[in-house]
């Protein structure tokens, strides 16, 4: 390949060698510093080699640059197919005055484009949860179809393996809210009173809301970050090629498992919860544990209890249907996995924080 090279004498420039993507570099600096007068020159192309659209466009920004420097510039020599790539190159070229100044989107074209992105997800989400809603009814007629053996092993991984998590932070819950409200109650003389604080607050909302989010944040998370790396390593597109659901495959054992599992979770967790409170409350006041049980059963009723594990299951749908959501939004983006993993987790801790009040807020208006 022989290099490029370009000289003047007198009124003729001489372009030669081989004007490519690999050889033009080495003359580029050349071509800057030729300066052409107001005069008529002679561009030779006799002895130019290899052209290539790379060539022809650094040839035809010389050429032009010579001309804004007020030459006339006469081109010889040229074979018709570098004549022709030339052509082309000053067809489609756009000078630096043609680019067109980007346009930046006013304040309420944002407005406008974030309301409509908005809207468009939820409308998406909102289509998930019908077609996860009618395989769960498709799958209540005929519950052969559902991967028992799937819905097990999540029962395991989002339950049972939660156990030892959801029992320490149930029980600490329980210690602290004796201590804060049992300081404040001795003061009055009421601290046998604690235990009834503990066995409300524990049963009716704490331990609910306190499960709820640790599962959100752990299994949750997961089954965002499992549907995620499925979607993008295509196996998601391989289900369905084989004429699979990927919703009944995927999500319907995941949704199912954590049904299950959140409620019998929840009782744990009051369990636990009142059993630090056991704890605290025998150390503080000298409270026997079997006068602290008597009161528990005294104060906790069976409407209390009900009300308690009844936002459960409603929590479990909530961030089943948000996770594995979550997971099929993926783009087959390894960067797009950790994002929608956090996004999921958020999410669901703020759906699961907003139906709770709305739970209050209707126990409150019914007298409940």
């Amino acid at each position: 390949m022989e290099p490029p090279k370009i000289s003047l004498t007198d009124n003729r420039v001489v372009c030669a060698g081989d004007w490519t993507a690999q050889t033009v570099p080495r003359v580029a600096k050349e071509l800057a510093k030729l300066r052409l007068g107001a005069e008529s020159y002679q561009v030779d192309f006799s002895d130019l080699g290899a052209l290539d659209s790379a060539g022809a466009w650094s040839l035809r920004r010389a050429l032009r640059k010579w001309q804004e420097q007020g030459a006339n510039c006469e081109t010889i020599g040229l074979v018709d197919e570098h004549e022709r790539l030339l052509d082309l190159v000053e067809e489609h070229a756009i000078s630096h005055t043609e680019i067109p100044a980007p346009q930046y989107p006013g304040f309420l074209e944002n407005i406008g484009r974030d309301a409509h992105e908005a809207i468009s997800s939820y409308l998406v989400f909102l289509t998930f949860i019908g077609r996860l809603t009618l395989s769960s009814l498709r799958i209540a007629f005929t519950p052969a179809k559902l991967r028992w053996s799937s819905v097990i092993s999540h029962i395991q991984s989002a339950g049972f393996d939660a156990l030892p998590i959801i029992g320490l932070l149930t029980f600490l819950l329980g210690l602290v809210i004796a201590y804060q409200g049992g300081s404040v109650l001795e003061d009055y003389g009421a601290g046998i009173y604690t235990a009834d604080l503990v066995g409300l607050s524990m049963v009716r909302e704490l331990s609910p809301l306190i499960t709820a989010i640790i599962v959100a944040g752990r299994t949750g998370s997961a089954y965002t970050a499992e549907i995620a790396t499925m979607k993008v390593t295509e196996e998601i597109d391989a289900l369905r090629t084989m004429g699979i659901s990927p919703v009944e495959e995927l999500a319907l054992p995941k949704f199912f498992a954590l049904v299950i599992s959140l409620p019998l979770l929840t009782v744990f967790g009051d369990i636990m919860g009142m059993l630090g409170g056991m704890v605290m409350v025998h150390s503080m006041f000298d409270v026997s544990f079997k006068l602290f049980v008597d009161r528990i059963t005294y104060t906790v009723t069976t409407e209390s209890f009900l009300i308690g594990v009844g936002k459960a299951p409603v929590f479990a749908m909530m961030i089943a249907a948000v996770g594995c959501y979550q997971g099929f939004q993926v783009k087959a983006s390894a960067e797009q996995v950790g994002r929608q993993t956090t996004i999921s987790v958020v999410q669901s801790i703020f759906l699961v924080i907003v139906v709770d009040a709305i739970f209050s807020i209707i126990f409150s208006k019914l007298g409940i």
